[in-house]
């Protein structure tokens, strides 16, 4: 890298302004571009839900591309996640800039080598798709106990709450971390962001060179080990000067959060996105207020929105940096009127007196009082625990908690989510729809394998970069993922969407597996008036007398539209076998109405031949046939007045 190069791109993002681009991508792959960008060396050892990072960041590496710098970062995977801290932590001691991508117990591996690079004050960035920890049972799915295990590391870490985030976030701690000398935790919700497909920004390359200083990059390999510039390190202290240097190190933790608002500044001015460490959303003097970190904080942003519209002062304070936790930026985006707070911690710490985020924010009050940083009295605090293992937390969920605070005296603690028979700690949760019209939401079942997925992701990417459509997809699988049911969740609308929650009335419903219609309530979450397509063998005319009893009332309740296709006879005679994504993806498009249907089908055809041409134009030939026939084979059912069908078992 040249200082004329980094000049040279500093006027660059001006002109990438004017004519901003998008893509889709999910959590994983957003931050994992920024990642390899603004890095030489990456280890990695996979584990759900970070693996994507590394596979992508192997293919990426694999293809040649390079970093902004002009080469190709070397990645290396290692046995296991100690052995990817490991190495990270001596290419960083060689000078080398490093990353990693990890989560859950793999995370708590890696903690070691996380003491040992924050107590030699090395500029460090990783990435963890947070993940539950295996206490009674092991989870593979999302929430911060894994990140909450390292708070004492002395990692900076920097939570995201959304795919965008999860980009932005990253570069800006890639390049605080260069700045302060102080490693950075960047992590964001395993699955629901890590896996949430969704319209970004992309930041360019240029974009990063002007984020990333390149003096501190100079000064972190100059402070190399080599032979030419002798210093000891790794030595072994005795009581006589360990807390003395230990000590040291205050200093750049009381820089870091100017230092962190200072790499968010430069971030506004290069991109026109804004973040601060500490986020405040809502009614300007608002008294009851909601803290917290994560993807639920764009649900509660969300229905705070909702609910100051209906003339009630609540707000929400997003948490991005959690360590340092700098009180003194909590307390100037905590509204002054606030006289009752409740905090969200998405952990459980058994036996502590209160979650993680809570005793810092009461800590934050407490010091704000002491120092007389905070006008007015002491809110009432309470402390409530949401979405442990990926549990669903909804807009009803979010006005519940608002609810609670108007008690006279507010539960503390609490749980949201789930009916508490045991200790009684839970809310009573109502429900509440607060998503738009104009968004236009559907659901679509399927078997793990049978492509549904991957369909569905195709078709979120075909309309969130080729129409001036937000669109978001989430994909909720069993953990025995093949063969597994799988449940996928999409939204498109004119607007950014920030929903990190699962369709609750869709408009669109399809069953690419009739035998799923005796299993599960597929029509539990359909809205009245929608759309109902089915993947079902035979005749179209004995459709209905198939359609078990509940199935037929429900139909007939919400005055659905019902069309089926023999999709695996039409994937047969296209000499598919049993790959029928791209069909129901054509009856998707032209059912849905969100896309002009030749403009979806050559869309489709040019998914299909960028996925199938490596295998052969034979290959692609059968898809673009089947594509094709769908059409022809799509058929709409008569809905009788009344139900006839036989209940299920």
């Amino acid at each position: 890298m040249t200082r004329q190069r980094a000049n040279a791109a500093s006027t660059a993002p001006q002109d990438a302004r004017t004519a901003r681009s998008r893509t889709v991508v999910d959590g994983n792959e957003a931050a994992a571009s920024v990642a390899h960008r603004l890095s030489e060396v990456i280890a990695i050892y996979p584990i759900t839900p970070s693996s994507t990072m590394g596979e992508l960041a192997d293919h990426w590496s694999t293809e040649g591309r390079a970093n902004i710098w002009g080469e190709v970062p070397r990645v290396v995977e290692m046995q296991s996640e100690a052995g990817a801290a490991g190495a990270v932590h001596g290419a960083l001691q060689a000078g080398a800039l490093a990353t990693t991508f990890t989560a859950s117990q793999g995370l708590l591996l890696m903690i070691p080598n996380m003491y040992k690079i924050a107590g030699e004050l090395t500029p460090f960035c990783m990435h963890v798709a947070a993940r539950t920890l295996a206490t009674h049972a092991l989870s593979i799915f999302g929430d911060h106990s894994d990140v909450m295990a390292c708070r004492q590391t002395g990692f900076a870490m920097l939570a995201s709450s959304s795919v965008q985030e999860a980009q932005d976030l990253a570069a800006i701690a890639h390049a605080a971390t260069l700045r302060s000398r102080v490693p950075f935790l960047h992590f964001f919700d395993g699955f629901r962001t890590s896996h949430e497909v969704a319209t970004i920004e992309p930041l360019a390359d240029d974009e990063l060179r002007a984020l990333v200083d390149e003096d501190d990059v100079l000064a972190h390999r100059a402070r190399a080990l080599t032979p030419d510039r002798p210093v000891l390190r790794g030595t072994a202290q005795n009581p006589d000067t360990f807390f003395q240097a230990r000590e040291a190190a205050n200093g750049f933790y009381a820089e870091l959060p100017g230092i962190v608002r200072d790499v968010m500044g430069r971030f506004a001015a290069v991109t026109g996105r804004a973040y601060r460490p500490f986020a405040y959303r809502g009614h300007p003097e608002a008294e009851r207020v909601i803290v917290m970190m994560g993807s639920g904080a764009e649900t509660a942003a969300e229905t705070v929105d909702f609910l100051v519209e209906r003339g009630e002062r609540v707000g929400v304070l997003k948490v991005r940096l959690y360590r340092p936790f700098s009180a003194e930026d909590f307390l100037a985006a905590l509204p002054a009127s606030a006289t009752r707070v409740a905090v969200l911690d998405r952990t459980k710490e058994p036996g502590a007196v209160g979650e993680p985020l809570y005793l810092d924010v009461l800590a934050a009050l407490q010091e704000g009082s002491r120092r007389s940083l905070r006008t007015g009295p002491m809110p009432l605090l309470v402390n409530g625990r949401y979405g442990l293992s990926s549990k669903e937390f909804t807009p009803a969920m979010v006005a519940a908690v608002l609810e609670a605070l108007e008690a006279d005296v507010p539960p503390h603690p609490f749980t949201v989510g789930i009916t508490d028979d045991v200790t009684h700690l839970s809310l009573p949760v109502g429900t509440l729809e607060i998503e738009p019209p104009d968004v236009k939401r559907a659901m679509f079942f399927g078997l793990g394998s049978d492509g549904t997925v991957g369909a569905n992701k195709n078709s979120v990417k075909i309309i969130g970069e080729t129409t001036k459509d937000h669109a978001q997809g989430y994909f909720v699988y069993d953990s025995k993922k093949s063969g597994a049911v799988t449940v996928s969740h999409l939204r498109f609308g004119p607007r950014p969407i920030q929903a990190p929650y699962l369709v609750e009335q869709a408009g669109f419903v399809a069953c690419h597996q009739f035998e799923l219609l005796e299993r599960m309530d597929v029509l539990e979450r359909a809205a009245p008036g929608g759309v109902l397509l089915l993947n079902a063998p035979g005749e179209p005319a004995a459709l209905w007398g198939q359609l078990p009893g509940e199935v037929q009332e429900q139909v007939i309740a919400k005055k659905l539209s019902v069309y089926t296709i023999d999709a695996m006879r039409v994937a047969r005679e296209a000499g598919l076998g049993g790959r029928i994504n791209t069909i129901m993806q054509v009856c998707f498009f032209k059912l849905s109405g969100v896309l002009p249907l030749d403009q979806a089908i050559a869309s489709i055809k040019e998914a299909a031949e960028k996925s199938y041409g490596r295998r052969g134009s034979e290959l692609v030939r059968r898809n673009a046939a089947a594509i094709d026939a769908a059409l022809a084979n799509l058929h709409r059912i008569n809905v009788p007045a009344a139900a006839s069908g036989r209940r299920r078992p």
